[in-house]
């Protein structure tokens, strides 16, 4: 099969079967590895395939009656403030998990987030009722950390090659994970044995599980609180700008999202049949 085979089977996908976009994207690259990997062949570039439409849907989102049913329902202590910070700061999973002790800033009740989604850095609130329990577990940190350098360990992975630069900082209290995991791992790709930080599993598990406690039937993931932050936000007064740049997106565009989960279209619209 060459070119013209290739893009009448990826359109056929899209047209006769109505795959979803990920389906027809999933059956494309199993093609590229096939040809690259073991037929090694070159395939010309795939102009005119029809390609599956990307339905718009609305972010999941919890009301906050729900989402205080949720927090009170994670009945896992460790990860009880992992859950509540990603909703009071809106960050990704990964950015809090990822979280350094460095960025945390008490004094000015802010988070720098590092290297977010496209590789950017951004400012977010650190809630007050945080303060205290988040400045706890920066003391737990600590402890862990001199115990570890007490073991010949206390190592952490340094992004963008810092670790040569400053072959110190990666033993710096620092630059410790704010989440640091249980226990040592190997790096699968230099194979030194570190502590990194939490499983992103274990929340997502810790996140589930409260959800069934709290009886909430909506589709509930740690991306959720991050929906629920916004929408809230939102729902509080504050302006689209201000909620784009807590989230770090790139356009405002992908924050008016929330806009259409407030039901508002941006222009507060009342149903008729309430005026009735």
């Amino acid at each position: 099969m060459g070119k013209a085979e290739v893009e009448a089977f990826l359109t056929a996908l899209a047209v006769e079967r109505d795959v979803s976009a990920a389906t027809q994207s999933q059956a494309l690259a199993a093609i590229l590895f096939l040809y690259r990997e073991v037929l090694e062949q070159p395939l010309p570039w795939l102009d005119e395939v029809t390609r599956a439409k990307r339905p718009a849907r609305l972010p999941s989102v919890l009301s906050v009656e729900e989402m205080g049913r949720l927090l009170g329902a994670v009945d896992d202590v460790s990860m009880e403030l992992v859950v509540r910070l990603l909703y009071g700061t809106g960050m990704r999973l990964l950015e809090g998990l990822r979280l350094r002790v460095k960025d945390v800033d008490f004094s000015q009740g802010r988070i720098m987030v590092r290297d977010g989604k496209g590789g950017k850095d951004r400012v977010t609130v650190l809630p007050v009722r945080l303060m205290e329990p988040l400045h706890a577990q920066v003391v737990l940190v600590t402890a862990l950390h001199r115990a570890d350098l007490l073991a010949g360990r206390g190592e952490v992975w340094l992004p963008n090659a810092l670790a040569v630069k400053y072959p110190e900082a990666a033993r710096s209290l620092g630059w410790q994970y704010v989440f640091p995991a249980d226990g040592f791992s190997a790096d699968p790709r230099s194979g030194a044995v570190r502590r990194h930080h939490l499983d992103e599993r274990r929340v997502q598990r810790a996140v589930k599980c409260a959800a069934a406690l709290a009886g909430i039937v909506k589709p509930v993931s740690p991306h959720t609180l991050r929906h629920s932050f916004a929408t809230h936000l939102l729902e509080g007064g504050y302006d689209i700008r201000t909620v784009q740049e807590l989230l770090g997106h790139a356009d405002v565009k992908t924050t008016m999202i929330y806009t259409h989960v407030l039901n508002r279209g941006g222009v507060g619209v009342v149903s008729p049949l309430d005026r009735v």
